[in-house]
């Protein structure tokens, strides 16, 4: 962890926490690309309690930005460029496994709103 920096690490670590992907999703993700196609189709499996956050394959695409800005995650490329698949940076796999049941943690009230602000507010 020494050349990732400890805020983005807390702040990833936070928003993680905050988003309703599961075990699943970044134990494929270590493995394999996914698309928001992909997890939309089967949420069931990559997600807790999807129905109330993805309502569209947007609104996953626009989960995977945020951690895509955040540093967990980084679109995958093949040989004519970038895809629409995504797969984990290094800094995730350094977070997922300092901390493997991160995404299990409960989220306070506050932070929920939190992120709700850093999500949505114009910067």
């Amino acid at each position: 962890m020494d050349y990732i920096n400890k805020q983005s690490f807390k702040r990833a670590s936070w928003i993680i926490r905050c988003l309703p992907f599961g075990s699943s999703f970044y134990e494929a993700l270590k493995d394999t690309g996914l698309s928001s196609e992909m997890v939309f189709e089967d949420s069931s499996k990559y997600c807790v309690n999807p129905r109330s956050w993805f309502k569209s394959e947007n609104s996953v695409e626009d989960a995977f930005r945020l951690l895509i800005k955040i540093g967990v995650l980084r679109r995958e490329v093949d040989g004519q460029g970038l895809t629409s698949k995504i797969r984990l940076t290094p800094m995730g796999r350094k977070l997922l496994e300092s901390r493997p049941k991160l995404f299990l943690e409960k989220v306070a009230v506050w932070e929920h709103l939190s992120f709700s602000l850093y999500r949505f507010w114009p910067f």
